[in-house]
């Protein structure tokens, strides 16, 4: 494990503020800025061990990732002597590596040419230039894949094709300086990095303080320089008295800022030990996880073993199952072909009868519409047959009135002519 770096605690209380954001109860007293011995000891750390586990394991992804950007570095190289490495590579890495290539050369290709091309093409020069670049990822990642699989050879590439350009080792060098910031931190407790916040934000105040008290000073001179010839004799011993406060406080400023530094520096080597204690604790347990590891792959091999006999079980049963399923299959498909004849044969039975069937409708319409014009011819004849009987009934009645009135006529006609005769 890695030691705490001393450059950890050149860090800006700024850069500690936003990293952490503490909640610090109350402001610092003027007591605080001057901070004595016993005060240093009570910031020190109180050693709580962190999570070993997740420690290791993010170590482990961050030297995974230098790895693999220290490998990725030395492709380009690979590639352009790619003759000379081909014999150490091996037939699959060159295979990859020259479909890299390929690769590059494609995208290059159609990077100038989308620039050259018009806006007519430009969705499908960002198409093809999406599926390309997924290419050449996956291709990236089947290089460091096989490379990394064997360390002896990416150890020979890196001393036969050393060299990289200066922004890939800036890079490399940073990702390795980010990669001890990020193991400090994993091996710093929550506690110790509040009380270090809190330790440079004391330091930060007095400094603070002193500048302000400094400041003051400057412009109380700057006022009695310009008003001295007013009060020059007054003004003369007001500003040899400013001189003498600004002296003796630089001094203190000076001794103030000495011992701080004096005390940093003893609880740095006082947490550097802590560190290296820390570090030969988590090898211990380091190497008790790793007993408990192999216990534990000894168990699931065991355990995976009768998880494969299950499975063969489970794959005989579906086998039988499936032949099963055939045979039932054959047998209905052998059934349903019977049906399906009959149902042919039923059908044409079917459109037969149909056929006769819509003749004899159309004879049945044709009978149909006969019997109501036979009908209907009945019913207009029984209708003027029942008005002629109406009008000779009529008639008659009329007749045989008519016949009644003429009687009674001539017979009262008779009556009036013997009246007359008898009273002559």
């Amino acid at each position: 494990m890695a030691t705490r770096d001393p450059a950890v605690f050149q860090v800006s209380s700024q850069d500690m503020k936003q990293r952490n954001k503490p909640l610090v109860k109350g402001m610092a007293t003027p007591e605080k800025a001057t901070m004595t011995l016993d005060a240093v000891k009570m910031l020190d750390p109180h050693r709580l061990k962190p999570d070993s586990i997740e420690t290791e394991r993010i170590i482990t992804v961050l030297d995974e990732t230098i790895a693999k950007l220290e490998m990725s570095s030395l492709i380009p190289r690979i590639i352009g002597s790619l003759d000379r490495f081909a014999d150490m590579l091996g037939p699959e890495i060159t295979n990859n590596l020259i479909v890299y290539q390929k690769l590059s050369n494609e995208m290059e290709h159609l990077l100038s040419s989308s620039e050259e091309e018009d806006t007519m093409r430009a969705e499908e020069q960002r198409g093809c230039l999406c599926l390309l670049e997924q290419r050449l990822k996956c291709s990236v990642r089947n290089v460091l894949r096989l490379l990394l699989a064997n360390p002896s050879l990416c150890q020979g590439l890196k001393y036969e094709a050393w060299a990289r350009e200066s922004p890939v080792e800036v890079f490399i060098k940073a990702f390795g300086e980010f990669r001890n910031f990020m193991l400090e931190r994993l091996l710093t407790s929550p506690m110790e990095e509040e009380e270090n916040i809190q330790f440079m934000e004391d330091i930060s105040l007095q400094i603070k303080k002193n500048t302000e008290a400094i400041t003051a000073l400057q412009a109380e001179l700057a006022a009695a320089i310009r008003t001295r010839e007013e009060e020059i004799h007054k003004k003369d011993n007001v500003i040899k008295d400013l001189k003498t406060s600004m002296q003796d406080l630089a001094k203190d400023c000076k001794a103030g800022i000495q011992q701080i530094e004096q005390e940093g520096e003893k609880q740095r080597k006082e947490m550097l030990q802590a560190s290296q204690a820390r570090c030969a604790r988590l090898q211990q347990d380091i190497e008790q996880l790793g007993a408990q590891l192999n216990a534990l792959v000894l168990e699931h091999r065991a355990s995976e073993l009768a998880l494969r006999k299950r499975k063969c079980r489970v794959e005989m049963e579906i086998v039988n199952w499936i032949q099963k399923y055939d045979t039932d299959m054959g047998e209905k498909q052998a059934e349903y072909e019977e049906v399906h004849a009959a149902y042919a044969e039923e059908k044409a039975q079917l459109s037969l009868l149909t056929e006769k069937h819509a003749v004899l409708l159309q004879e049945y319409s044709q009978i149909e519409e006969e019997r109501r014009i036979r009908q209907k011819k009945e019913e207009q004849a029984l209708k003027e047959l029942t008005t002629m009987t109406l009008a000779a009934t009529r008639i008659q009645a009329f007749w045989r009135g008519y016949l009644v009135r003429s009687l009674f006529k001539s017979k009262r006609k008779k009556k009036k002519g013997k009246g007359k005769k008898a009273k002559k």
